[in-house]
């Protein structure tokens, strides 16, 4: 009312209405410089919380949307680690399944050891989750079609961690236009700047059964794995030397080193025909060990050498990295004749890629476009190292159908190609 005296009360009121009608929305909710509005924060979840799934826990900010809204490991000292890293806006489980059924969080981020890669993988795309995966992408190579297939059935975005593929650009130019002539033989051994790791990540063969720490769910770290006794060298970091879980220090860095080879032999889409390997027979049924050489044979004739250099004969001299009847490359760059990589720059660039580490998986997942290091490419990767692996358990020659992704008739190679898995697990 005109004139009418504002009185305390009245006052009170009044604004008590108004805040009913208008809410005081924070600074970063409106976004502006250096202000990034929730709707535009990609939220993550972390599964697997140890040595590298802890780099995956973006700190959140204070004051600002939370990025890291989840964490997950069946060990509570590697939570309470990841909890203190993400800081406020981040829960704790110790279920990954939990984690799955919460629709606030976009992206997954696997840093399980491998024998859970292809389930959690599989199991976030059903849950409407884009994925970035550690590697080796599987522990076995029927687990690598399924996730391909199941990230392509729920249209999700998927990367492998690697750091190879993004810098082979020329090298594919150079190996596709033919400078080098065809089919080439590429070594991937110590003596062409090659560690595999062998030594690091063989298993022990005399674990005495330990108690379980009151910290860890064994049972649910075992997951789809065969049950056997607890020692701590089977989990954790060490993982990585016995079958159950990984494949030694072959699987650990294969995919790292092999991924940029691949793309730039044009290999993304196949895989090879034969391997075989130079090792110690009979392989130890629990513990990865020693091996020497894998050569492995495409349908094509390239030919992939791998060398560890732990066992057996070593390479004389300084063999070339890359060599076809054309020419030669080392890995220092060197070539013969001189000048190869000059003749690359006739030829038109590739397709740029999208996903190089988790900033450019982040910009695929906005773009809604596939990653360089896509499932099929990485599952094709995998396969390489679970080839290799399968003709050291073995002790002979395997021949492998491609486009099947099988052994033809080899069931003993077979039953190593598809894994069963402990119940109620399954893929």
């Amino acid at each position: 009312m005109a004139g009418q005296r504002m009185t305390r009360r009245r006052f009170l009121g009044t604004t008590a209405a108004a805040a009913a009608t208008f809410t005081i929305v924070p600074r970063h909710v409106l976004g502006g410089p250096g202000q990034t509005p929730p709707s535009e924060v990609l939220t993550r979840a972390v599964i697997g919380t140890g040595g590298r799934g802890t780099g995956f826990v973006a700190s959140n900010p204070e004051g600002g949307p939370p990025r890291t809204l989840a964490v997950c490991d069946v060990d509570r000292n590697h939570l309470e680690r990841a909890l203190g890293k993400a800081g406020p806006g981040c829960e704790g489980y110790t279920d990954f399944r939990r984690v799955l059924e919460r629709r606030d969080i976009d992206v997954v981020y696997i840093g399980t050891p491998p024998h859970w890669h292809a389930l959690v993988s599989i199991a976030a795309a059903e849950a409407g989750k884009d994925v970035y995966c550690e590697k080796p992408m599987t522990k076995f190579i029927a687990e690598g079609q399924a996730v391909a297939d199941a990230m392509r059935r729920y249209g999700r975005v998927f990367q492998i961690g690697t750091f190879g593929r993004f810098g082979s650009a020329k090298l594919r130019k150079l190996l596709l236009g033919g400078v080098l002539g065809w089919p080439v033989t590429v070594r991937v051994s110590r003596s062409t700047g090659y560690n595999w790791k062998v030594r690091e990540w063989s298993g022990r063969t005399n674990l005495m059964p330990e108690p379980v720490p009151g910290v860890l769910d064994y049972d649910l770290w075992l997951g789809p794995a065969p049950v056997k006794p607890y020692h701590p060298h089977r989990v954790h970091s060490s993982f990585r030397g016995y079958w159950d879980y990984d494949g030694g220090g072959l699987a650990d860095m294969g995919q790292h080193y092999l991924d940029g080879i691949q793309y730039a032999l044009g290999k993304d889409d196949t895989s090879p025909v034969e391997a075989e390997a130079a090792a110690p027979w009979p392989a130890h049924p629990d513990a990865c060990g020693m091996w020497g050489r894998v050569t492995m044979r495409y349908g094509d004739g390239t030919t992939l050498i791998l060398g560890s250099g732990e066992w057996g004969e070593s390479e004389a001299g300084e063999p070339p990295w890359i060599e076809g009847p054309k020419g030669r490359i080392y890995k220092g760059g060197r070539t013969e004749p001189e000048g190869l990589f000059e003749e690359a720059d006739r030829f038109p660039d590739p397709e740029p890629m999208v996903g190089n580490g988790a900033g450019g998986f982040e910009q695929a997942v906005r773009l809604r476009q596939e990653c360089g290091g896509n499932a099929d490419a990485s599952n094709r990767g995998a396969t390489l190292l679970h080839l290799a692996n399968i003709a050291i358990r073995l002790g002979r020659p395997i021949r492998y159908d491609p486009a099947r992704q099988t052994f033809p008739g080899d069931d003993e190679a077979n039953r190593l190609a598809y894994v069963p898995m402990r119940a109620p697990w399954h893929l």
